[in-house]
């Protein structure tokens, strides 16, 4: 037996020694667990009811809210800490765990969760506990009163230890505890997740696509090692973010496809982890070739992201680009990158991430361009898949694509309008490429 539950055993036991002393004419005490750790006692001796905390190493009466009656610490149980704990054990841990990290099964949030207790405020935390939400839990308000809410919203907060503003990103364990599904990487493949970033996050990406050959046909592949001998479109971006909320980023992508900078602001309005029903980003950026000289396109688009189950999340991403360009293979000198007249267009793409292990996701997207696709010589759709290893703060993706693009324009665009004749469009001309994302600070 481990030298804590020792002392639980011994503490109880004295517990037990000191109710028996007291009421010394009745019969033998009745105990019974209040939770599922085992850590609260209920005594009944002698027709009273005596609540033992093993864990905090207090006894009290029941109902009682002596000054007397005192921990080990000196807190007072009748205090709004205790008093808030013990509503929690009784109303809250069927649902919450007794250990406020919620239940997976059950979809509860973990509230020793720095990413959950800093997207939820106090005033949240008590209307949520006064209201309930719909389906999921019931409402407190005609069952507890004001302090007896404001108690147990303070006690909620105690679950959470240090500063719970220092990062939003959670580890496996805690992902599936929240019952929200958390994306690895700021995109699936080319797709953006929409994941929020931490304040004064600092996050570097690369992309690499191998578009020049396709990966499993033709001869001599396996010498070039399913294509990853041809040339890489490399591309690189930083992301920071200046809020909980906003996030600022720089993208560019190499001179084989115009050789263009976006620049991009991007805000999240909701979040799975503020109790709210789903995920929801805008993004607004400007991308210009040739480094930021010439044909510019802006775009805005709209994330949308929803827990299927914890180990799942689907993603759809209207977007609207403007005076879009074609996206081709040009030189490596400036005048070589061509001047294209610029289209309108608009793409739906929709994407889904499932974890397979709790470090391992299987990632898919597709995105249509729905409107004036034709006019950029856009025939089929953009797609990609493959598997990404999520690691803390890092995330590595292995993927099969047809779209050489990475920036808003340009990742609805394929093989084929990048120039490859012989079925870029279909199967048998996918090609690989991988994706590195590293949160520095």
């Amino acid at each position: 037996m481990r030298l804590h539950d020792c002392i639980r055993a011994s503490f109880l036991a004295a517990a037990l020694l000191l109710a028996i002393r007291a009421n010394a004419d009745d019969q033998t005490p009745q105990v019974s667990y209040l939770d599922a750790s085992h850590s609260t006692v209920l005594l009944n001796v002698n027709g009273k009811q005596y609540i033992v905390d093993v864990a905090a190493q207090s006894v009290r009466e029941k109902g009682a809210n002596s000054p007397a009656t005192q921990s080990s610490s000196g807190q007072r149980p009748g205090g709004p800490s205790s008093a808030g704990a013990e509503l929690f054990r009784e109303h809250c841990a069927g649902c919450h765990g007794v250990d406020g990290k919620g239940i997976g099964i059950k979809g509860t949030p973990d509230f020793t969760s720095q990413s959950v207790q800093s997207g939820l405020s106090d005033q949240q935390l008590i209307d949520t506990i006064r209201k309930g939400k719909a389906g999921r839990m019931p409402a407190w308000s005609d069952k507890l009163s004001d302090a007896q809410i404001a108690s147990l919203a303070a006690y909620i907060r105690t679950f959470s230890t240090g500063d719970t503003r220092k990062s939003r990103y959670l580890t496996p364990d805690e992902a599936y505890r929240s019952g929200v599904y958390q994306p690895g990487d700021d995109v699936l493949v080319s797709l953006p997740t929409g994941r929020p970033l931490d304040r004064h996050g600092f996050y570097a990406n690369f992309s690499h696509r191998f578009a020049s050959d396709p990966a499993f046909t033709g001869p001599g592949k396996g010498g070039e090692l399913f294509g990853l001998d041809s040339v890489s479109i490399s591309s690189f971006g930083i992301r920071y973010g200046v809020t909980d909320n906003l996030s600022v980023a720089i993208w560019r992508s190499p001179s084989f496809v115009g050789r263009p900078i976006q620049i991009m602001a991007a805000y999240n309005l909701l979040d799975e982890h503020r109790e709210q029903p789903l995920n929801m980003a805008v993004r607004v950026s400007i991308e210009g070739q040739n480094n930021f000289e010439k044909s510019f396109t802006e775009n805005i688009e709209t994330i949308f992201s929803r827990t299927l189950f914890p180990h799942a999340q689907l993603y759809v991403v209207p977007t609207m680009s403007f005076n879009a360009r074609r996206l081709v293979q040009d030189g490596l000198r400036s005048r070589q990158i061509l001047d294209f007249p610029g289209t309108d267009t608009v793409s739906v793409g929709v994407g889904a991430s499932v974890d397979v292990r709790p470090t391992v996701a299987l990632v898919a997207e597709i995105i249509p361009t729905v409107h004036n696709g034709t006019l950029l010589g856009i025939h089929r759709p953009a797609y990609s898949f493959g598997i990404q290893k999520k690691i803390w703060r890092h995330a590595f993706t292995l993927a099969l694509s047809n779209s050489p693009g990475t920036t808003v324009s340009q990742r609805a665009g394929t093989r084929a309008t990048y120039g490859r004749p012989g079925g870029p469009d279909t199967p048998a001309g996918l090609f690989l490429g991988f994706d590195i994302m590293r949160q520095i600070h």
